[in-house]
């Protein structure tokens, strides 16, 4: 529960409390009749300085301040106040005429700026420098520079001072002061402090400074309590040492900090406090941190172009689709998709139907306009009932996967009227997810029959990626190992648009199941040979539920940049070695991963003996990973959300700043050039940097 508390300093005059307490609590009738009332009450509002719902006073031994003790307690009775007063004296003092006086005086505002600080609990810390000795009031204003206070306050009396206010009793206090008597009492904000980053440093044997290792006992409500300094540790030598070898402290704190890491983080975030470097180092990745993730910069590596888009933006392309087509093509459509539209539940293999039955574009368009949403919901998404472990477990297998896609990219792609609105469904989607770049990858060859066709099609793409603000796109064509007839005119494809669009070509992509066994990777490295002669990047699926040599083929015969998936790598500790040394960056999707392979996910029951997500050792390893969404409209995810599900699928494994390092490899390793990367990534550095520091 936060708290705001009112520090003072207590010497000779006690009724610096009530005239600084009056300043903060405007319910309090001190200054009513002051001439300077607004001129007051418009610096308070100004500062946003609330009402003390606490005071503490630090005061010495000695005649005058028992009775400034004395007169205060009185007046807090007359204004029957329930605020807690809490008091310490420190003992063997009175004049702070020595230097033992001094010290002792010293080591407790120290103590208790500290331990204010702390049990405020993010709420007010107000210091008063009126009250004490000169000395006693240095020593707070300092320690309120080092610990931090929302504000230093001061009163100033004017002079000559009226004889009213020379000795006042706890009654003079307790009304309204008279105009002539009150304007004679200005109330000043004189600053404010900033904790100092050398507490936070826990480095070699010195550990961070909180108020437990220089205790200070918590006085009753008003009665006062005796502390004496029995020469233990020392706050004030303490703090002394680290002004004095502050930069030696934060440069081996900040050596220390990265001999700990597998992975570097964003360069900006090493000039924060080590408080805040902390509070992200041990803050656990959770739901409620969803709208932090959204704001921050983002890169996604690996989303598929045919599930890139939700069910409400695929029934706008078939919208589009539909006005396009003749009166002709929509009669013939509807033929194939009437027997569809009284069914709440349709046939098993109503994808081929539309493939069989004349344009699947047509037929499609007709199914996104005609068939209601709670249609489409059905027979795209809960047809499939529990979305994990569908190739293994599912009767239809990976088919089951991909039903909520069949709507979408080579089904509506077809047709040239929904290459630039889909585009531009991708963009709006991208941009709603807070990206930064974005790597699609996706099959031309599905999408037109001839090469200057295929072109077109990218022509056009890049056109709407270009166009507005958002992410930057790179486009990576896919070459499916299952189709060896037309993986060598793909890599034809990829060269010549590397060529003709080089703004808009990342690089190929590998990609088909696994376990298809139709090409061998002999033969799909004599296929690649164009790619390797441009030297363009190349990413691979590889290891998603099949044996890690196929992962080991792909890094060794096929020369991959990164690798989609790569979830057997732990089967094969030698390669997973190699893929650290050599910094292969794994592009891996914690939600499809579940539903195809099968992960175990908290939110889900029948999860509950599958084996633990992978991911949280492979970055524990120091592995370079990057977290991406694969096909976020067939899964219903976003790039944010992949966090939070890694999060929950490896719980108490993912920091605040293990989330940033992961976020920043996206950037690290894009498909662009090196100059274009090193931009890319300042720019986002720059931006993550500004979100830390104002929220």
């Amino acid at each position: 529960m936060s708290r705001n508390i009112l520090l003072c300093t207590l010497g000779a005059s006690w009724a610096v409390i009530p005239e600084v307490f009056a300043f903060l609590e405007p319910a309090l009738p001190l200054y009513h009749r002051h001439p300077q009332r607004d001129r007051l009450e418009t610096l308070r509002n100004q500062q946003a300085l609330e009402p003390p719902e606490e005071v503490w006073v630090c005061t010495t031994h000695g005649e005058q301040p028992a009775r400034g003790i004395e007169a205060l307690e009185e007046w807090w009775g007359l204004m029957d106040l329930g605020n807690p007063l809490r008091i310490w004296r420190a003992a063997e003092t009175d004049e702070v005429a020595s230097q033992m006086e001094g010290d002792q005086v010293r080591e407790l505002i120290y103590r208790s700026v500290l331990k204010a600080g702390e049990y405020c609990q993010g709420g007010q810390l107000t210091l008063s420098l009126a009250g004490g000795r000169k000395t006693m009031s240095a020593d707070l204003q300092r320690a309120g520079m080092i610990f931090g206070c929302r504000a230093l306050l001061h009163v100033i009396v004017k002079e000559p001072l009226p004889g009213e206010l020379r000795s006042p009793e706890p009654a003079d206090f307790s009304g309204s002061l008279p105009p002539e008597l009150a304007g004679s009492i200005i109330p000043m904000l004189v600053g404010a402090g900033e904790r100092s980053e050398l507490l936070d440093v826990k480095v070699e044997d010195r550990e961070r400074i909180v108020s437990q290792r220089f205790a200070l006992p918590l006085p009753e409500v008003r009665v006062p309590c005796n502390w004496s300094w029995n020469g233990g540790d020392s706050l004030a030598l303490e703090i002394g040492r680290r002004e004095r070898e502050g930069s030696r402290l934060l440069g081996n704190y900040l050596r220390q900090l990265a001999e700990a890491e597998h992975h570097g983080n964003w360069r900006s975030l090493y000039r924060l406090p080590p408080a805040s470097i902390e509070q992200l180092r041990t803050t656990m990745l959770a739901p409620e941190h969803r709208d932090w993730l959204q704001r921050l910069p983002k890169a996604d590596l690996h989303r598929h172009m045919g599930g890139a888009i939700f069910l409400a933006a695929q029934r706008r392309i078939g919208a589009v689709v539909w006005d396009a087509m003749t009166s002709a093509e929509r009669e013939a459509a509807m033929e194939v998709v009437t027997p569809l539209l009284p069914l709440p539940e349709w046939p098993w293999d109503w994808p081929q139907r539309l493939r069989r039955d004349g344009e699947r574009a047509h037929n499609t368009a007709a199914l996104l306009v005609r068939a209601d949403r709670e249609q489409l919901e059905h027979n795209l998404f809960r047809i499939t009932g529990v979305r994990h472990a569908l190739k293994a477990r599912h009767p239809r297998g990976f088919s089951a996967y991909e039903r909520p896609g069949e709507l979408a990219g080579s089904a509506i792609l077809r047709h040239p009227a929904a290459w630039r609105p889909y585009a531009a469904e991708v963009m709006r989607q991208a941009r709603a997810e807070g990206l930064t770049y974005l790597e699609l990858r996706g099959s031309p060859q599905k999408y037109a029959d001839h090469l200057h066709e295929q072109l077109e099609f990218l022509r056009q793409l890049q056109a709407e990626f270009e166009n507005g603000d958002g992410p930057r796109v790179r486009f990576n064509i896919i070459a499916d190992r299952r189709s060896p007839a037309s993986f060598a005119q793909v890599v034809e494809l990829a060269c010549h648009a590397r060529d003709e669009l080089p703004g808009l070509i990342g690089g190929i992509d590998v990609a088909g199941d696994e376990a298809a066994d139709v090409m061998d990777t002999r033969n799909i490295a004599t296929a690649l040979q164009g790619i390797f002669e441009r030297c363009m990047p190349i990413t691979i699926h590889a290891g998603e539920g099949e044996d890690a040599r196929r992962i080991w083929e792909a890094c060794y015969h096929l020369h991959a940049d990164r690798i989609g998936h790569g979830l057997t790598l732990l089967h094969h500790p030698e390669l997973l070695a190699r893929f650290r040394d050599r910094r292969i960056c794994l592009e891996m999707c914690p939600t499809s991963n579940r539903e195809v392979v099968g992960y175990r996910d908290p939110e889900i029951d029948e999860t509950v003996n599958d084996p633990v997500y992978p991911l949280a050792e492979y970055w524990g390893r120091g592995l370079s990973i990057t977290l991406c969404t694969d096909n976020p409209g067939i899964s219903r995810t976003t790039l944010a959300d992949e966090y939070l599900t890694l999060a929950r699928m490896n719980p108490d494994a993912i920091t605040h700043w293990e989330t940033l390092a992961m976020l920043r490899q996206g950037f690290l390793n894009a498909f662009l050039p090196a100059e274009e990367r090193e931009a890319l990534l300042k720019k986002a550095d720059t931006r993550v940097f500004q979100q830390l520091i104002e929220s």
